[in-house]
C-alpha cells in the first residue's frame, strides 16, 4: 500500500472511531432536547469550524478523542449584571441578540440599563430606557454577543442538567454504545472479507513476511500455499517447514509455493537467530479459509467480540494490579504507529484491527475513571438512589482531578512512545 493511503488510512480508522463515539453522546442529547453547544473531533486549538444550526462543528489539532459540549455543563456564558448597560435587538417583541460591549457601533438596538434580567425560566429582561422601565420576553434561541462571539443563551428545560437521570445516561452511556455497534459491524464485515479458517485443511498458506528478513526479499507473495521444503512435502504441518529451514542457517534452500495454480521455485537462505542460531525466513503461516454466509457472520462477529472483551479486561487487569512496566503501555502515538503498520496489510486485516480499537474505546471510557464516561455515570448511579444530585462543585472537581492524572498519565506514555520511535524500537 503507498504511504499515502497507509497515512490517509491511518487517519481513517481515528476519526471514524472517534467520530462514531461523540455522535453517540451528541444524537441522544439532541432527543433529550439539551442544546448541543459543539461538536468536537480533536482537541487544542480550532482547525476548522463550521456553524450548522444550534451546534458548531470544530476539527481540532491534538487528535486524541473529542467531546460534546452541552449546555448547562460547564460556565459558558457572560452573566449580566443588574446595573450594567446593554443593547438588546427585538424582532417580532422578542429579544433575538443582547449586546454587551461596543454598544455604540451597534444599530437598530435599544439601549438600557438591566434592572432585572431572567433567561433560564421565566425568559424576560427589564431595562431602563430614558428613565422608563421596559419588560421584553426574550427568545429562547436568543444570542450574547461580547468581544466578537456569538452564545446561544440556554433556558433551564434546554440544559443537561434539567433532564431526568435517564435521559442524562443514555446521552452519556450512548458514546461507548455507538463504539460497541461499531466494532460489531466491522467485525462482521472483516469476516465477509476474510471469511474463517477451514477445518483440517490440507495446506498452508503465506500469511505474513517480516520486513528486512530473507523471505521478504524474494518474490513470495502472502496467499502462496507452501508446497514443499527441500524436496519435503509440507501439507497442513507448518512445523515441519520450521524443522528444515532451522537446520539450516546460511545455507540456500528450495521452496516451492502454488500461485494461482502454478508452482513457484525459490532458494531462500535461512538467517541465523542471533540467541538459538536457528534459521529463520520470515514466513508466518495461515490456514486456507472458506467464505462465510451471511447468517453465520452474526454469530462470528459476537465470538470476537467476547473473546477480544475477555482479552481486553485480562490486560486491564494487568494494570490494576500494577504487573506492568512503561514499556507495556501506548499511548496515541504508539498507536497510531501500530495501525499505520497493519494498514500496510490491506483493507481486511486494517477492518479488524478498527473494530479491536472502537471495543477498546468502548470499554476504556466506561471504567469508574474521574472524567470519563464511567465515571459519570456513577454519579448519576448515586443521584437515582438519593433521590437528588451530588454537589456539582464537587462532582465536576472529581472530573477535573481525573482529567488531570490521565492527561499527565498520556504525556508519559507519549513521552515514552516518542523515545521508542527515536531509538527504533
Amino acid at each position: 500500500m503507498h504511504i499515502i493511503q497507509v497515512v490517509f488510512m491511518t487517519v481513517l480508522v481515528f476519526f471514524v472511531i472517534v467520530t462514531i463515539h461523540e455522535w453517540g453522546h451528541y444524537f441522544f442529547a439532541k432527543r433529550a432536547g439539551i442544546l448541543v453547544r459543539e461538536f468536537a473531533i480533536g482537541f487544542g486549538p480550532k482547525l476548522l469550524s463550521i456553524k450548522r444550526g444550534e451546534t458548531r462543528y470544530t476539527l481540532r489539532l491534538v487528535p486524541a478523542g473529542g467531546f460534546v459540549r452541552m449546555a448547562g455543563e460547564d460556565p459558558e456564558l457572560v452573566e449580566i449584571q443588574t446595573g450594567q448597560t446593554i443593547a438588546v435587538r427585538v424582532k417580532d417583541g422578542l429579544v433575538t441578540r443582547f449586546y454587551l460591549d461596543r454598544l455604540d457601533e451597534r444599530s437598530n438596538v435599544i439601549r438600557g440599563e438591566v434592572e432585572q434580567i431572567d433567561i433560564e425560566e421565566r425568559l424576560t429582561v427589564t431595562l431602563s430606557v430614558d428613565g422608563v422601565s421596559e419588560t421584553f420576553q426574550v427568545h429562547p434561541q436568543a444570542l450574547m454577543i461580547a468581544k466578537g462571539r456569538e452564545t446561544q443563551i440556554a433556558p433551564k428545560d434546554r440544559q443537561f442538567g434539567s433532564k431526568t437521570v435517564a435521559q442524562r445516561a443514555l446521552a452519556i452511556a450512548a458514546g461507548p454504545i455507538m463504539n460497541f455497534v461499531l466494532a460489531y459491524v466491522l467485525f462482521f464485515v472483516y469476516f465477509q472479507m476474510a471469511g474463517v479458517a477451514m477445518e483440517n485443511p490440507d495446506r498452508i498458506l503465506v500469511g505474513k513476511l517480516s520486513e528486512g528478513m530473507p523471505a521478504a526479499q524474494t518474490d513470495v507473495k502472502v496467499g502462496d500455499v507452501i508446497e514443499s521444503v527441500n524436496g519435503v512435502k509440507i501439507g497442513s504441518d507448518f512445523d515441519k517447514m520450521i524443522e528444515i529451514v532451522s537446520k539450516s542457517p546460511g545455507k540456500p534452500v528450495e521452496f516451492v509455493f502454488i500461485r494461482d495454480g502454478q508452482p513457484i521455485k525459490l532458494k531462500i537462505t535461512p538467517q541465523p537467530e542471533a540467541e538459538t542460531g536457528d534459521g529463520k525466513v520470515g514466513i508466518y503461516p495461515a490456514a486456507p479459509t472458506r467464505a462465510v454466509g451471511f447468517g453465520e457472520t452474526f454469530g462470528l462477529a459476537g465470538k470476537a467480540m467476547k473473546n477480544m472483551s475477555i482479552s481486553i479486561f485480562e490486560g486491564l487487569k494487568k494494570l490494576v494490579i500494577g504487573d506492568f512496566k512503561l514499556d507495556d503501555l501506548g499511548g496515541p502515538v504508539r498507536t497510531a504507529q501500530v495501525t499505520s503498520e497493519i494498514a500496510k496489510q490491506g483493507i481486511v486485516q486494517l477492518t479488524s484491527w478498527a473494530a479491536l480499537l472502537s471495543l477498546y474505546l468502548g470499554i476504556f471510557n466506561l471504567l469508574p475513571i474521574p472524567a470519563l464516561d464511567g465515571s459519570r455515570l456513577i454519579f448519576l448511579g448515586v443521584e437515582a438512589l438519593r433521590g437528588r444530585p451530588v454537589d456539582p462543585n464537587r462532582e465536576s472537581m472529581v472530573h477535573f482531578i481525573g482529567f488531570a492524572m490521565l492527561m499527565l498519565l498520556m504525556l508519559a506514555v507519549t513521552y515514552n512512545d516518542i523515545l521508542r520511535l527515536v531509538r527504533g524500537e
